[in-house]
């Protein structure tokens, strides 16, 4: 198994969540992020002063899939996220050793 994790811009993620479900995705864990990559950030007008704006607002997105599936998700969330402009976010996968879902027992790929 895999843990897929998306940084993506948060007005995306009623696309990016849409696109996983088409696909077959059955459950998601979406948290708040803040953070900066290439852009470092954007200044920001308020009643006249100027400030700088070191973290972006992200939103990070986490799916647990079988390793079959993984890069078909990754796709799946890349060209659902994508503006092509600075700042579109990250993907990555990381293996997963041990799923148990809490309610059942279940373990492995019936966690799912």
């Amino acid at each position: 198994m895999k843990l897929i994790t998306a940084v993506i811009k948060p007005f995306k993620l009623d696309e990016v969540k849409a696109a996983l479900e088409t696909f077959g995705v059955k459950g998601m864990t979406v948290s708040e992020a803040s953070g900066y990559g290439r852009q470092k950030g954007h200044t920001e007008v308020y009643r006249g002063a100027e400030y700088k704006v070191d973290l972006v607002p992200k939103l990070r997105v986490e799916v647990l899939v079988d390793d079959d599936a993984a890069d078909d998700v990754i796709d799946v969330i890349v060209k659902a996220a994508q503006t092509g402009k600075i700042g579109d976010g990250k993907v990555w996968a990381v293996p997963v050793e041990t799923v148990i879902r809490v309610r059942t027992g279940e373990t492995g790929a019936e966690a799912l």
